[in-house]
Order: structure tokens, then C-alpha cells, then sequence
């Protein structure tokens, strides 16, 4: 079952990122498939359109449509208040971990794992085996001093120093991807283009 959908989560340019158990049901967690999902994505009527939030409208119809086809309910980030609990599910995965600078860290995403949503499937479905141990554990931790801000360090993110690094000349090149995700070694093998990360920058501070 999680094969399928997988499968057909793909052909969309989504990925199974973790499932998990939880009470009566199996809940999946899809995120993009690198390197695939930008070209699917940046082909949608939603990103043609010229209409906010081309990512998220998307995200609902594409995960929306899985959910018809294997007789699941949808569940997307943005839905609430009360919020989804998007990363105790990713931590409830086995898939995912707190990496050193808190950020999620993914076995095969690394720092780039984002969802774009999950659907909630009745029963208990068979679940893969999850990777034993985190990769920051085999790791020397190069995220850590990655930021030149330093705005994204062990145990801190300073939001606003981000944002005003990235206005200047020195941090313009940071608009094409953050330097901690980059930095990490999962994250390099992953395959995202630089025109995504820059497509969410944008999206976290517009110049």
C-alpha cells in the first residue's frame, strides 16, 4: 500500500517522507520529490496563474486527488487553528530527527525535508522499516557554523538577523538557498534546485 501511493505520489512530483500509527489510523507524510517536483510544479496552472500562494492551492489539489484515489483523508500544515501536528508526526516517523541546529533533519532529505501535506488512511497499514539512527549522528556537524549571519546556530534562530542579512550584498547570495540546509551532507545528495530554495526565500521575506 505505502508502495503505491509512493508510487503514485511520484508521478505528481511528491514523495512518502514517514507514516506512522496513530490511534485508529495511518497517517503519510508527503513532501517533493527532488529533483523531479520543481519542473512538475513550475508547469501547474497554479504557478501560471499569477494567484497567491501557487504552492499551498498546488499542494491541496495534488494531495487532495491521492486522497480520493486511495480513500484517505487530506491533511495539510496551513489547516487550523488547532494545527496539525506536522513535525511530532515527523518525529514519530523514525525518518526524522532534531538535528543540531534544531531544525528537522531528514534520513534522506536532510535539512531540505518540508511537507506539503499527509494524508490520514484508515487502518494500520504496513509501515517500512525506519533508518536506526540519525545521520547527524555520523555527522561533524557542519550546519552549526554554516549561517554567516549566525542568525541559525545550535539552539538559536534569530529571525530578524536572518531577514536583515539577506537585504544586504553580502547575504544576497543566501536568497538562493540557506546556507545551514545547504550544508548539510544529506541535503547536498537530495537534488533540490537552487530555484526552489530561492522561490521560498523569497516567500519568507520579499525584497
Amino acid at each position: 500500500m505505502i508502495a503505491d501511493l509512493d508510487a503514485a505520489a511520484r508521478a505528481e512530483g511528491l514523495t512518502v517522507l514517514g507514516a506512522l500509527h496513530e490511534g485508529a489510523d495511518t497517517v503519510v507524510l508527503l513532501g517533493p520529490d527532488e529533483p523531479a517536483f520543481w519542473a512538475i510544479f513550475t508547469a501547474s496552472q497554479e504557478y501560471a496563474d499569477g494567484q497567491p500562494d501557487p504552492l499551498d492551492r498546488w499542494s491541496k489539489r495534488v494531495i487532495g486527488g491521492l486522497a480520493r484515489a486511495f480513500e484517505g483523508r487530506a491533511v495539510f500544515p496551513s489547516d487550523g487553528p488547532p494545527y496539525p501536528p506536522f513535525i511530532a508526526w515527523a518525529l514519530a516517523t523514525g525518518r526524522c530527527w532534531s538535528s543540531p541546529v534544531n531544525l528537522l533533519v531528514h534520513d534522506r532529505a536532510g535539512l531540505f525535508v518540508s511537507f506539503r501535506g499527509a494524508l490520514r488512511l484508515g487502518g494500520h497499514i504496513d509501515i517500512p522499516k525506519a533508518p536506526p539512527r540519525s545521520p547527524c549522528s555520523y555527522c561533524m556537524g557542519p550546519c552549526i557554523s554554516a549561517c554567516p549571519a549566525m542568525a541559525l546556530t545550535a539552539g538559536n534562530y534569530d529571525v530578524a538577523a536572518c531577514k536583515s542579512h539577506i537585504e544586504t550584498d553580502a547575504g544576497a547570495d543566501c536568497y538562493r538557498g540557506c546556507k545551514v540546509r545547504m550544508a548539510c551532507p544529506v541535503s547536498q545528495s537530495y537534488g533540490r534546485l537552487p530555484e526552489q530554495s530561492e522561490f521560498h526565500m523569497k516567500a519568507f521575506h520579499p525584497k
